[in-house]
């Protein structure tokens, strides 16, 4: 019933697609214009990007006016106005406003407001970036928007408001990748002057963010107690050569050579923090409570991304200060990696009073509601871990499935929705936006592409959503239907979720590799949502998303021939070459999908060491939580529950993710074959 109800559901998208209200609108009717117009106009629109990229203003503006009726025109405007955002005179002004008056609503009017925004933080007018900024849609949490709006709050603000914007901004600096740009930059330099803010405090996490230069720089601007600068040398030599600077000062510290020991101690912790452990205990007499929560806190958040078994004991030494006092900002990730330090260890007391000491909208993060619903029935608290669990049980993510399992309830397919009336899709067909989309995927731009599709997702409720998957299932956009599909919140429809394309195909390279095709399906949509010609920005090719040497490795074990790097997105070759490859780490892994599944994504190297670190054996979901590359971890969770869903869409058998997670034991990580 399933398969024929998709055929008359294909057949009615066929005919709103054939439909749809104008031509203009309609990607595939674009696509059965004269092949001459569509492609001279699709030419000009590719050079006038060239010519955008390389700064050729000239050009570019020779090829607009050939562009003005082309699908994509607003994006070659917004070329034309976007290098000029640097002078903002009253001509670009308003030629700003032209624009949005011309594409209200669209997303490159909104990027381009973003881009205005950032233009105006930087030439300082704030008051003008305030007043410009309530219409922004897109990318409003942008690191270096948030600091020049935060700026903007905090000089306009009285004394008891600015207290509040002050935490906020520390917080904000904290925990910012664009620390070290222009609007984070002025943020810092105005609490500073108002003393709002330690500057050693910013010294440090410039450089836990790795940002060296920009650290010492702020660094050589403060004083010690007397009104003297911080010699510039010492400053150098904390952060370039810590441990040599530590050896050197740590028994007798002024004032200001306290806080460069904390400095080094940042430093060093994370190229190696055994060795940082060793000095921080020789300064411990040194420091307050609160810096021994600061450096203990450092020491044993870098232990626990290396994996050491210390982690756990460090960070206890820092006790009930680790996370609070001058380091509050960076207060989840400190106490997730505590937390983890802590799940690995098997310290189950640890791990509740750490999950207990997160702040509120971390406590919610469903991780860490299951692993202290854990921790509470390890104590004997069942009730309370009941209640937990039920918080989060029947979710569609990896810890919802865990939950159910905990409470013994079957992981289930829910029941599938209404399908989109013809109504509902006409409307999709007919939204120029999508049309846009299509374009950019057309012409190779994909990232383009997405970013068009998303915007027309904004607002739209279950119905909406649904339809514009079943129109992305119409036009083969595999990876937009499960992503536009995955936003629903109360019906749902997991044939577009998890979807099954080329089943015959996989299935027969799965199983003469001896692989669960169900995994395999979890894994490719985790890899490349099923775009055959998916690229990634180091060079990984195809559904299975093969990088070149991997290929070329397996098609020579498998004995392939005629193979070519050029062959590698075909889709039967990569299938094979992919499932091949899977086969070998999983036999290189002692047959455990969850290492082979990481050994996929981070290699098989660091898949072995993550493995050689544990303290004995642990069940597949601690691994997988205490994975140190946040990509990986992420992965690793999302591949093992997609294959869950694909085993309970094939069959009616009941499926257990902690039985696909198993156990996992320890085993030196001894290179075992010569895997890429």
């Amino acid at each position: 019933m399933q398969f024929l109800r998709l055929a008359v559901y294909s057949a009615l998208l066929s005919v709103v697609v054939a439909t749809g209200a104008a031509a203009q609108t309609n990607p595939a009717a674009a696509r059965r214009a004269p092949a001459s117009a569509t492609v001279s106009g699709d030419d000009a629109f590719l050079a006038a990007r060239d010519a955008a990229r390389s700064g050729d203003r000239a050009k570019l503006d020779a090829l607009a006016p050939r562009l003005a009726d082309h699908p994509l025109a607003a994006y070659v405007e917004f070329w034309q106005i976007q290098p000029r955002l640097r002078a903002l005179d009253a001509q670009t002004t308003a030629d700003l406003r032209r624009y949005f008056e011309k594409y209200p609503g669209t997303y490159p009017a909104d990027r381009l407001r973003f881009e205005w925004l950032i233009a105006l933080g930087r030439s300082g007018d704030l008051a003008t970036l305030e007043r410009e900024l309530p219409p922004l849609v897109w990318n409003t949490d942008d690191p270096q928007l948030r600091c020049f709006v935060t700026l903007a709050r905090y000089q306009r603000a009285d004394k008891a408001a600015a207290d509040k914007i002050a935490h906020e901004a520390r917080v904000l600096l904290a925990n910012s990748p664009a620390a070290g740009s222009d609007g984070c930059l002025a943020l810092t330099e105005a609490l500073l002057t108002d003393r709002r803010i330690s500057g050693w405090e910013r010294v440090r996490a410039l450089v836990e963010q790795n940002q060296f230069g920009t650290a010492k720089r702020l660094g050589t601007q403060l004083t010690d107690g007397k009104g003297r600068p911080v010699d510039a040398k010492q400053l150098a030599q904390a952060i370039d050569q810590p441990a040599r600077w530590l050896a050197i000062h740590e028994r007798r510290l002024t004032q200001v050579q306290t806080e460069l020991a904390l400095v080094a101690i940042a430093r060093l912790a994370k190229d190696d923090p055994k060795e940082a452990a060793e000095h921080g205990a020789a300064l411990n007499l040194h420091l307050t409570p609160e810096q021994r929560g600061v450096m203990w806190g450092r020491i044993g958040h870098m232990g626990a991304l290396k994996l050491l078994p210390q982690a756990d004991e460090w960070y206890q030494r820092g006790g009930q200060q680790v996370g609070v006092g001058p380091d509050a900002a960076r207060i989840d990730e400190v106490l997730e990696w505590q937390a983890r330090a802590a799940l690995r260890a098997g310290n189950w007391k640890m791990l509740r009073s750490t999950i207990e000491r997160m702040p509120p909208d971390l406590r919610k993060d469903p991780a860490w509601v299951y692993w202290l619903a854990r921790a509470q029935a390890q104590e004997g608290r069942k009730a309370e871990a009941a209640e937990l669990y039920n918080s989060i049980a029947g979710q569609f993510h990896f810890y919802g499935k865990l939950a159910s399992e905990e409470l013994g309830q079957p992981i289930v397919i829910p029941p599938r929705a209404a399908p989109p009336t013809v109504d509902e899709l006409t409307a999709i067909a007919a939204n120029p936006g999508y049309a846009r989309a299509l374009k950019f995927y057309e012409l190779g731009m994909r990232a383009e592409g997405n970013r068009e599709w998303n915007w027309q997702l904004r607002g739209l409720d279950d119905r909406q959503l649904l339809a514009v998957a079943e129109y992305a299932r119409s036009q083969s956009v595999l990876d937009r239907m499960i992503n536009t599909s995955d936003r629903t919140k109360a019906e749902y429809d997991f044939t577009q979720r998890f979807p099954m394309p080329h089943r015959e195909a996989l299935t027969r390279y799965a199983q003469a590799a001896g692989i669960d095709p169900y995994w395999t399906y979890g894994l490719i949509r985790q890899e490349s949502r099923f775009i055959q010609d998916a690229r990634s920005s180091v060079g990984a090719s195809g559904l299975m998303q093969l990088m070149p040497a991997t290929a070329r490795y397996v098609a020579t074990k498998l004995k392939v021939a005629d193979y070519s790097p050029a062959r590698v997105n075909e889709l039967d070759l990569n299938l094979q070459l992919g499932t091949g490859y899977l086969r070998m780490v999983l036999d290189d892994l002692d047959g455990h999908p969850v290492l082979a599944t990481a050994a996929y994504n981070a290699g098989p190297g660091r898949a072995r060491n993550w493995r050689s670190s544990l303290p004995g054996p642990v069940e597949g979901a601690i691994y997988a939580e205490t994975i140190p590359f946040n990509e990986t971890r992420d992965y690793v969770k999302k591949v093992m529950s997609n294959a869950v869903y694909y085993s309970a869409l094939a069959s009616d058998k009941q499926q257990s993710l902690k039985a696909r997670l198993g156990t996992i034991a320890p085993k030196t990580a001894v290179a075992s074959s010569d895997l890429p």
